[in-house]
């Protein structure tokens, strides 16, 4: 998979891509990972990527001129990108869904936005998506590249060792993930469960989707509506149902 980040702060993403799955994945050659300095694609002397806003306010806006040219060239170089992400706290949440159908891209670009914004015209011609991470403003969009490219090439075959554990995470099939527990069996007086230490794999099977259902329904109880659930989880989620009104019933008393 080829990816290219196109931003004004290369050495800081670069950094973020050296280490970890991404960096192995990079230094074998699964994923082709470029990063571009933005500044490199203007035609003035000093390199200009901003400027003020028309109908004034503060901050200044990142110009179009420079993001089309670095895409423009890039698309000359490494081939047409199958989509181009624009990162920006106005644009769709990004969700599991959206790392996994950019995983079966082929080349994706990524525009880390800085200042005010990007120049609306961008969004409008150039950019593919426009994405955010959470509702919260961040000082550009390199973390937030980072954070997708993240979770896209995790989905890359070959790129994460062991590929079990990726069809196990959170969000994979709309649930939160179950606990996890490893040694020492107990620790200050705290006691992993018992069926995770029988040796029992069918045992341990349910009590992973039933708590997992537990996690999601406590804390993200949304999920639910949408999650893909087998007949034996939604009897799980029933009997959850039934254990909560109780509790809710005792405490009230």
């Amino acid at each position: 998979m080829r990816i290219d980040i196109i931003t004004i702060f290369p050495q800081m993403v670069e950094a973020g891509l050296a280490e970890g799955v991404v960096g192995r994945a990079r230094t074998r050659g699964v994923l082709d990972i470029v990063v571009h300095d933005l500044r490199a694609f203007t035609t003035d002397r000093h390199h200009v990527v901003d400027d003020v806003p028309f109908g004034g306010g503060p901050g200044m806006v990142m110009k179009p001129e420079p993001l089309f040219a670095a895409v423009e060239a890039l698309t000359e170089r490494r081939g047409a990108p199958d989509a181009v992400v624009m990162t920006s706290p106005a644009g769709k949440p990004f969700l599991q869904r959206d790392a996994c159908r950019l995983a079966c891209l082929g080349h994706v670009v990524w525009l880390c936005g800085r200042y005010e914004g990007i120049d609306e015209r961008v969004h409008a011609a150039l950019a593919t998506e426009e994405v955010s991470i959470g509702d919260y403003v961040l000082s550009g969009g390199e973390l937030p590249a980072l954070v997708m490219v993240d979770a896209v090439a995790r989905l890359v075959p070959g790129v994460v060792g062991d590929e079990d554990s990726i069809v196990a995470d959170s969000f994979s099939r709309g649930l939160l993930d179950f606990p996890h527990y490893t040694r020492p069996a107990v620790f200050r007086g705290m006691r992993v469960p018992d069926v995770l230490l029988s040796g029992h794999h069918g045992q341990i099977g349910r009590w992973r989707r039933l708590e997992a259902l537990r996690r999601t329904a406590e804390r993200r109880p949304e999920l639910l509506a949408t999650a893909r659930l087998d007949e034996d989880e939604r009897q799980m989620l029933r009997e959850l149902g039934g254990s909560s009104a109780r509790k809710d019933s005792e405490g009230s008393e």
